[in-house]
């Protein structure tokens, strides 16, 4: 199935689900061959809600396997180990979910489809129950005391509520997750997909005017906004702005605001909202990945500026252990490279046929030019470099380079 019928199917069965028809949304859901994790994630609180545990604990398990890093999904997993009384299990996921957290008081999954905020104050809260159910109540109230530290005002009567409950040794209610809330695909996607051409545009092949003339056949358009980054490769940056860090864990981005970094890359945080999403820039793009996929760097700058020209002169700047060239121009700095690092074998492609670039984010290559592929942002379209160029273009227009040349 590729991308586009997936996120067809998704949809439809997000239609159904928002239409009350649970049996019908999962049946939908169950016919995707490959789902990702959000769609694993959906089918299990559709079991959850039907209360079909096992299925429900089988469907988290697989969205964790898709992504070990959605903590959500850990939570829900969570609320079904404690509902089939498997509590160490129950409290492992809490755990895990909070840890996750990386001491922000909330995440929020809008930007990812999911209208819904996991609170750490409510993931203590549940780890607190848990403890109670277990006999620990020391435990339980030590959570409870740490969740007050987490709590918003919506939250605080919840918590104080459940801290009254340990110091009279009774159980108080789990904290679960609405039953209406399920991933849903980006609605931009959603909306193009009725109005994408596949066969491309038509062009003139034969006319009595000259300016018409033409030969061969057009291309087919990204059907994409943009791209991964390029993983593993020296990085190119515009400006010193911002904190910078290292990333941690892949995000592939599902909005246009979003942006795909890999672990390894070098991004510089310029904002970070309290809803645990950072604005950074990378490779001179600008977007949001959730700061939890983040770790600061400390950045130290060495002693001596190596000066070329009165105007021209560079500095070392050590990330880590990573080492970068900065350099200046009427003190203005203009570039930063990254100058160590064990090379990464390149793959390379040659074009089999000529592909014309229509959009900003299109690789522009005559037939037999040789390729440095980057990424596969899916079954048809690929990500590469060409003379410093970088861009998509589609993967029928090329093939791989024999080993020989």
């Amino acid at each position: 199935m590729t991308f586009v019928e997936t996120l067809r199917q998704w949809d439809q069965a997000v239609s159904f689900a928002d239409r009350q028809d649970f049996a019908e949304a999962l049946r939908v859901f169950l016919a995707i061959p490959e789902p990702n994790s959000k769609i694993y994630f959906d089918i299990g609180c559709l079991h959850l809600q039907k209360q079909d545990l096992d299925a429900a604990e089988k469907a988290f398990d697989s969205s964790i396997r898709k992504d070990e890093h959605l903590a959500v999904a850990f939570f829900q997993r969570g609320i079904t180990f404690y509902q089939k009384e498997r509590y160490e299990e129950a409290l492992g996921d809490f755990q895990y979910a909070f840890k996750a957290l990386r001491g922000n008081q909330l995440i929020d999954y809008k930007a990812l489809g999911l209208r819904y905020k996991l609170y750490a104050c409510e993931v203590l809260h549940n780890m607190a129950l848990v403890e109670a159910q277990l006999g620990r109540w020391e435990k339980a109230q030590e959570n409870l005391v740490k969740a007050l530290d987490f709590k918003t005002e919506a939250k605080l009567n919840v918590i104080d509520r459940a801290l009254q409950s340990t110091l009279k040794q009774k159980l108080f209610k789990l904290v679960t997750f609405p039953s209406n809330a399920l991933f849903k695909p980006n609605k931009h996607y959603v909306a193009e997909l009725e109005k994408k051409d596949y066969l491309g545009k038509a062009k003139v092949v034969a006319s009595i005017l000259p300016q018409d003339e033409f030969s061969g056949f057009a291309p087919l358009q990204p059907q994409v906004e943009d791209g991964p980054a390029r993983p593993k490769e020296p990085e190119v940056l515009r400006a010193l702005e911002g904190e910078p860090h290292t990333v941690l864990f892949e995000f592939v981005p599902e909005t246009s605001d979003e942006l795909a970094v890999v672990p390894g890359n070098i991004v510089f945080v310029l904002q970070k909202g309290e809803d645990n999403w950072a604005s950074v820039i990378f490779n001179e793009r600008r977007g949001l990945v959730p700061y939890n996929y983040l770790e600061r760097l400390e950045i130290s700058v060495g002693s001596k500026k190596n000066e070329v020209s009165n105007h021209f002169f560079f500095y070392y700047i050590t990330l880590k252990d990573v080492k970068l060239l900065c350099i200046y121009i009427h003190s203005i700095q203009i570039y930063i490279y990254q100058t160590d690092g064990k090379p990464q074998n390149e793959i390379l492609l040659v074009a089999i046929h000529s592909y014309e670039s229509s959009n900003p984010e299109d690789l522009t290559f005559q037939e037999g030019d040789k390729i440095i592929l980057l990424s596969r942002i899916n079954d048809d379209w690929l990500e590469g470099q060409l003379n410093e160029n970088t861009g998509i273009f589609p993967a029928s227009f090329v093939e791989d380079v024999p080993e020989n040349e």
